[in-house]
Order: structure tokens, then C-alpha cells, then sequence
């Protein structure tokens, strides 16, 4: 018999699946509507181009609830508000880079890499696991190095089930990449491969096998998920800034939500 903690890791991994799936076809979504965008500049005038953008891409994009309803159909929910814990970001905006391909393999392998987040919140210091996961840590070498990063929101706190802070997408949607896609790696380290990433776990988000980019996420408190996402490296320090941000909760209202906290990377920096 299935006990009640067991169906409810059950339904944290389903829910948190079909949220990556659906961030998936919102990115596809995205693709095709840029497509047809870009058809449109070629045979109407400016100026129409640009009432034509702007309705499109007004920020009300429709998204789907669970049960196949449509959230214009309901009222939303009650967001949760709580404190904002952290400082303002510093001065400065993120760089939007986009990449054609994937960087040069150049990382050393037998090297220990550690990772500072300079946050709003306080600092972060982690440990980037070279020798398996090795393009996944010098894609985050090169990034950090040309600033990728820096000013970028950490866009995503879920706080109910599975337990992890998002970052890396300088969007703060959810949807931005550096152009390139990295290949899974590692998915066959013990650690996660009981269907549990614990938490310290720094990892990969992603839409699907081998779509790996820029966005990550930091595991604050075991959670539930299958091993589908590259663990790549560990949290060494700042566990308890994390824990702060944790607990500011997130203005949804539903467990999964922006950050009630303003968690802005400052800087980030990757060191050999």
C-alpha cells in the first residue's frame, strides 16, 4: 500500500514534470510566434509591425491549468506577501548574450572549480563538479566569465513538495538560454538516482533530455524528482541565505512563484 508521505512525493514530481513540460511548449510557443513575426516586418510597414508586436507580446500570455482550464477563466489566487529580506541590487543591467554554439572544451578535468553568486541576500559559494559533469561546468565558466550572469534575477522558488530556488536566466522568465544546448550529464551520480536530489544539490533545469542552458537550481531541502536534470555541483556555503530567501516565500501564493525576496546576482564568478 502506497502511504500518504509516498503519494505526495508522487504528485510533487508529477507536478514539477509537467511544469517543465509546459515550459517546454511555452518555448515553442515563443519560436513560432517570432516566426510569424518576422514574416510580418517583410510586407507591412513599420509602423504596423510594431502594433502587431505589441499586442503579442503584452505580458498577458495564457497559461493552462492542470485540468485543461484556462486561468483567464478564473480568478487568480491569493498571493502571499511577505517581507523582502534582502538589499537592493547593484547598479547595473544584464548583458542578454547569445552564443551560436556551444564553448570549447578547455576545462581541466582533475580541478576543483568553485562558483560565488554575489546575491542581494548574501553570498553563495559553490562547488562545480568537473570531472563529471565537464561540459556543463566550463559552459559556466565561459558564461560567468563573460558576465553572463551578472544582474540576472533568480526568477523561481517553489516551497511546497519539491524545494529549490531557480536562477540563471537573464529573461527572469523562465525561458532565456545563451543560444546554445548543453547534452545531460551525470544523471547516474548516486546521489540522485534514488529519485531524490538532496538538498546542497546544485543542478540543471531543462525542457526535455539535452536541453540544458544557462538556468539552474539550488536545492535548499530534499526533494522529490527523478534523476532527469545534471547534478553538476554542491552548495559549500550559504545555506542559510538560501533558507532566508526560502522563507519570504513566494508571491503566487501556490508553492511555485517568483521569490518574495529580491534575489538579484550581483556578480558571479567562477574560480579554479
Amino acid at each position: 500500500m502506497v502511504s500518504s508521505d509516498q503519494r505526495r512525493r508522487q504528485l510533487a514530481r508529477e507536478k514539477f514534470e509537467r511544469q517543465q513540460q509546459r515550459r517546454a511548449e511555452k518555448q515553442r510557443r515563443a519560436r513560432r510566434r517570432a516566426a510569424v513575426i518576422g514574416a510580418a516586418v517583410a510586407v507591412v510597414v513599420a509602423a504596423a509591425a510594431t502594433a502587431f508586436a505589441t499586442g503579442v507580446f503584452d505580458g498577458k500570455s495564457v497559461k493552462d491549468k492542470e485540468d485543461g482550464t484556462n486561468v483567464a477563466d478564473a480568478p487568480p489566487p491569493t498571493p502571499t506577501k511577505k517581507p523582502d529580506p534582502c538589499k537592493k541590487p547593484a547598479p547595473g543591467q544584464t548583458a542578454k548574450l547569445s552564443f551560436d554554439k556551444e564553448p570549447k572544451l578547455d576545462v581541466d578535468k582533475s580541478a576543483t572549480y568553485r562558483m560565488k553568486l554575489a546575491t542581494t541576500c548574501g553570498d553563495i559559494a559553490l562547488d562545480l563538479d568537473a570531472k563529471n559533469a565537464p561540459r556543463t561546468v566550463n559552459s559556466f565558466n565561459f558564461l560567468a566569465n563573460k558576465g553572463y550572469f551578472d544582474h540576472t534575477k533568480c526568477h523561481r522558488l517553489t516551497t511546497q513538495g519539491i524545494y529549490v530556488l531557480q536562477c540563471g536566466d537573464p529573461t527572469a522568465a523562465g525561458t532565456g538560454t545563451p543560444g546554445y544546448k548543453l547534452p545531460d550529464e551525470n544523471l547516474k551520480d548516486p546521489k540522485v538516482k534514488g529519485g531524490t536530489y538532496p538538498a546542497g544539490t546544485v543542478a540543471m533545469a531543462n525542457s526535455g533530455p539535452n536541453t540544458g542552458g544557462s538556468q539552474f537550481f539550488l536545492v535548499y531541502k530534499d526533494s522529490p524528482l527523478p534523476p532527469n536534470y545534471t547534478p553538476f555541483g554542491t552548495i559549500k556555503a550559504g545555506q542559510d541565505v538560501l533558507e532566508k530567501i526560502a522563507g519570504a516565500g513566494e508571491s503566487a501564493g501556490t508553492g511555485d512563484g517568483a521569490p518574495n525576496a529580491t534575489v538579484v546576482i550581483d556578480k558571479a564568478t567562477v574560480t579554479k
